[in-house]
């Protein structure tokens, strides 16, 4: 008894220690980015960061306003393509397909994960980008915003779906049983009770894939055509603000971080610590709106 007894601290007191040396680093990766981007802060100022939206260094310009929104926009557009679709993968595979459908989709969905981002980037340049070259727009190139977030919104799939999948088959059979038994439908027991009752878990997936979307870099400097602006529409059409082009924080980094120096470097380091609070911000709200749904 005794002997158990120690086991169990021994794995607590292990568990926990993991637990800390994960905090511990999320800390320091967070002290040393913000360490080398204050003198950025300091010399250019957040107002100039995030007003303008003019990125030349050599001339002392940091504006980061073009790639911040980028950034959301690729995002947003991977989120609107990408979550209903892992959703309703997630339901064909907890709820509606049989055993051997099950066997060959899941490891195929999963194999998505294991795919190198260059190659998502390779696959965008070559076929997707000319398909949407294709949209009859003046001044469409196919690289940007819709090309990107096609790309995202695949690189996404395996993670949602895999946690969303977990977080259906959690819900108690029960809540199933009861459900049917009170004369729903499969489709109503699915919209009514099992998406409600698995909500918090596929917004974790979700979660997930949204730091993924925002932290994707080589297949969006491949495909989002790195024109430092603000999304805009090309024409008077409004919609095709999504064929604009335009660069993400995490591809700026990539691709001028080998020659940097001086204050240039440090802005770069700022826009690490931008990518940092903006994980951190999703991350709350994605919290907030869940204690709000428990409360209600």
């Amino acid at each position: 008894m005794q002997m158990r007894y120690v086991i169990d601290r021994s794995v607590k007191g292990v568990l926990l220690l993991t637990a800390l040396v994960s905090l511990l680093v999320l800390m320091l990766i967070g002290m040393f980015i913000l360490r080398e981007g204050l003198p950025a802060f300091r010399q250019i100022g957040l107002n100039r960061m995030f007003t303008s939206s003019v990125w030349r260094p050599t001339i002392g310009e940091f504006g980061m306003l073009g790639m911040v929104a980028g950034s959301i926009w690729a995002t947003l557009g991977a989120i609107v393509l990408g979550v209903p679709l892992a959703v309703g993968c997630a339901l064909l595979l907890a709820e509606v397909a049989p055993p051997s459908v099950h066997r060959v989709l899941r490891p195929s969905i999963e194999l998505l994960a294991g795919i190198p981002s260059v190659v998502y980037g390779l696959y965008g340049m070559v076929v997707l980008v000319p398909l949407v070259r294709r949209i009859q727009v003046p001044g469409n190139a196919g690289f940007g915003v819709l090309s990107a977030s096609v790309i995202l919104a695949i690189m996404i799939l395996p993670t949602v779906t895999s946690i969303a999948e977990d977080a259906i088959r959690a819900v108690p059979r029960s809540y199933r049983e009861g459900s049917l038994a009170l004369g729903a439908t499969h489709w109503q027991t699915i919209t009514g009770v099992i998406l409600p009752s698995a909500r918090s878990g596929i917004v974790a997936g979700i979660i997930l894939g949204v730091g993924r979307a925002l932290g994707e870099t080589m297949a969006m400097i491949m495909v989002i055509g790195n024109s430092i602006i603000v999304p805009r529409p090309i024409s008077n059409n409004p919609l095709t603000v999504v064929l604009s082009q335009t660069r993400t924080l995490t591809g700026n980094i990539a691709l001028e971080i080998s020659y940097a120096t001086g204050l240039h470097e440090s802005a770069l380091f700022a826009t690490g610590v931008i990518l940092f609070v903006m994980i951190m911000l999703v991350n709350s709200i994605a919290r907030w709106m869940l204690q709000g749904k428990r409360g209600t």
